[in-house]
């Protein structure tokens, strides 16, 4: 089985609502349709609207949706169904075969089939710096930063891909892909997102914690930073 991510975008000037109403409805039957396991949707849906300065952006226009799923492999001879899918419901998209390490399981608020999982998901797409090389990368971000994720958020499912390959061509640099799930109150508190809820000396100090720790292995501007809605099938 190997895990895919694909990126999705909407024809420009289509209502986002509109856009997230048909992949809800349509995408995850279809892509089971087509031999897909364990579909995850993530859009930016009305409970999100107040995270917008959360956003971060490497560019070039941001996608308008996530799809994540298993297949039995992502090999292009026997994908086409999966292609076709996607793309009858947008105008275009982008994969990646990842690597997945579940660093914080959901058993908080396990997602319930089809419905919208409490608070929302954080996704962020990761470039690797010029500064550094793959390996190294990826041992400060897994061996080092891993554990400050963990210390310094009020996160409650914690979710590493790391890109294998990507399966379209012209595909953006991602490295790796990661999704964090909140609570509603991390959207636009701060000290609820740095787990310090009326203690400024705690949010400080993890809030410079994080910081410090990002600097090592990411560079300001290059990745993409979205809040989003989860949603499983």
């Amino acid at each position: 089985m190997e895990k895919l991510v694909c990126l999705l975008w909407a024809e420009a000037g289509v209502d986002r609502e509109r856009f997230n109403a048909g992949l809800l409805e349509r995408l995850p039957t279809a892509l089971a349709d087509a031999g897909a396991s364990r579909i995850r949707l993530n859009v930016e849906d009305a409970g999100v609207a107040a995270g917008a300065p959360l956003r971060q952006s490497r560019g070039p226009r941001q996608h308008d949706a996530v799809v994540q799923f298993w297949v039995p492999s992502a090999n292009h001879l026997l994908r086409q169904d999966i292609d076709d899918v996607l793309d009858s419901l947008c105008v275009s998209w982008h994969g990646w075969v990842v690597a997945e390490s579940i660093i914080i399981a959901n058993t908080a608020h396990p997602p319930v089939r089809g419905e919208r999982t409490r608070g929302w998901a954080q996704m962020a797409f990761l470039t690797l710096p010029a500064r550094l090389g793959r390996e190294d990368w990826l041992e400060i971000w897994q061996d080092h930063h891993t554990l400050v994720a963990i210390e310094t958020q009020a996160n409650f499912e914690y979710v590493q891909n790391v890109v294998v390959r990507a399966i379209t061509l012209g595909a953006p640099p991602y490295v790796a892909i990661v999704e964090e799930c909140f609570e509603q109150a991390a959207l636009t508190d701060p000290f609820a997102f740095f787990d310090a809820a009326g203690d400024p000396q705690r949010f400080k100090a993890n809030l410079d914690r994080m910081m410090a720790s990002c600097d090592r292995f990411i560079d300001r501007g290059t990745i993409d930073v979205i809040p989003t809605g989860q949603y499983s099938f």
